[in-house]
């Protein structure tokens, strides 16, 4: 394997082997990079950029036609000094030998034309995909193909509801200084609270930022419009542009549009519009958890299991007739659904236990 230590990202862009890890998930290259990477760990950062700028410039050559591209390398030969190049041969020399360096070249200066031709919600798309790709951790990919929403426990204890016809991404641990998971479709999060490592969610051109809240995100494929819901806390809303993801990257605290309980924004990407609105009747919400209240009062710990069953779709085991004195009270908000179950045993000194898709509870009683 080369030595790639001193390379340039547009250079290991134009790597062949880099290409065919990157583009075509090629498990012989696959094993080659990760044990590279392992023994040069100081090369994480070099290997995102890479595939940032291979991400990019792949779509740009996918989409240009072969008549742009001999009239740019035309000219950019006259540049150079090769006044008696011709048009005629000069794409049929470079397009076999892609992988040279005069590739790296053809990819850095096509980046920036293509990216400046792009739509909006192009450039939007485009930066999910890089984000994605910058991500070095283990990816986990869920998707519902029932008619029912499924609950995703993530490493941070965060919970998802995912909702029909929807897929997620996500790291199966979270490293670094923030949490990012990558959504086409639908589903609800009640994100674990960590001021110190924001959450973010990537929906194709908006994301959503977060710190510790309840919240909705709808962006399925085709829609013209994406939309997020808040039920309790604040996020942070904002386009997928560069600048933007930069600009809330770099502050740890909520910017650009918030939204706070009861509000709603819908995003069109085309025209970098966003609108926010109150909720007309909260009680209307699309998911039946928007608007349910955790709020009990004397309320018999059965139905208080009842409720979160309902709420979750999950099975919680439990033993009526010994917890049948067990009551609580408690204001249960935005809280990840193991929180929720965890205060709820420490208040009436139970335990608890996942097995499978079911929360097993064991209780002597309440006296």
């Amino acid at each position: 394997m080369h030595n790639y230590r001193n390379f340039l990202p547009e250079e290991l862009a134009a790597d062949p082997s880099f290409r065919r890890w990157t583009l075509l998930n090629d498990p012989e290259e696959e094993a080659i990079w990760a044990e590279w990477l392992e023994l040069n760990p100081d090369k994480h950062e070099l290997v995102a950029k890479a595939k940032h700028f291979l991400i990019n410039t792949e779509a740009a050559f996918d989409q240009i036609s072969e008549d742009e591209i001999a009239n740019e390398i035309y000219r950019l030969s006259h540049s150079i000094g090769e006044n008696k190049a011709k048009k005629s041969g000069i794409w049929r020399r470079f397009r076999p030998n892609w992988y040279n360096m005069a590739a790296s070249i053809l990819l850095l200066m096509f980046a920036g034309w293509w990216f400046n031709k792009q739509t909006p919600s192009q450039q939007q798309s485009d930066q999910y995909k890089v984000i994605l790709s910058q991500i070095t951790e283990p990816l986990v990919k869920k998707e519902n193909v029932t008619d029912k929403a499924q609950l995703i426990i993530l490493a941070d204890g965060s919970s998802v509801l995912l909702q029909p016809n929807s897929r997620i991404t996500y790291p199966a641990k979270f490293e670094g200084n923030k949490r990012e998971v990558f959504l086409s479709g639908e589903a609800f999060f009640e994100v674990s609270k960590n001021p110190d490592k924001p959450f973010y969610v990537y929906a194709h051109t908006l994301a959503t930022k977060v710190l510790g809240t309840s919240f909705k995100v709808s962006a399925f494929e085709g829609d013209k419009e994406v939309k997020v819901v808040v039920k309790t806390g604040r996020v942070s809303v904002f386009p997928m542009t560069k600048e933007a993801i930069a600009t809330q990257h770099e502050d740890g605290k909520l910017g650009g549009m918030v939204l706070t309980p009861n509000q709603q924004i819908v995003f069109a990407p085309k025209e970098l519009r966003l609108t926010r609105s109150l909720i007309p009747d909260p009680k209307l919400l699309e998911l039946p958890i928007q608007s349910q209240s955790f709020e009990f009062k004397g309320t018999p710990i059965t139905d208080v299991f009842a409720t979160l069953e309902k709420s979750y779709g999950v099975k919680i085991i439990h033993d009526a007739d010994v917890m049948k004195d067990c009551f609580l009270t408690a204001s249960l908000s935005d809280e990840p659904l193991f929180e929720k179950i965890n205060l709820i045993c420490k208040t009436i000194g139970a335990q608890y236990e996942q097995l499978d898709a079911s929360i097993i509870i064991t209780s002597k009683g309440c006296y």
